[in-house]
């Protein structure tokens, strides 16, 4: 299965699209980090470690998950 690694210097999402069903959750919760319409459309910068952690957290499909 393909992943895709962002990464803001402390912790990275990891990124499954196979495993993605598109809720937006990720984009309602962190619009600033998620941007669909943009490549990348993860930016981790754009928020804290502790963000990321509690979105990642809420993705519904386990297609978003953290490697510390």
């Amino acid at each position: 299965m393909k992943t895709y690694e962002y990464t803001n210097g402390e912790v990275t999402i990891l990124w499954k699209p196979e495993k993605c069903i598109h809720s937006g959750v990720c984009v309602r919760a962190l619009p600033q980090v998620y941007n669909p319409k943009e490549r990348p459309w993860i930016k981790p910068e754009k928020a804290t470690s502790e963000q990321l952690t509690d979105q990642v957290a809420q993705c519904p499909s386990g297609a978003l998950s953290l490697k510390k």
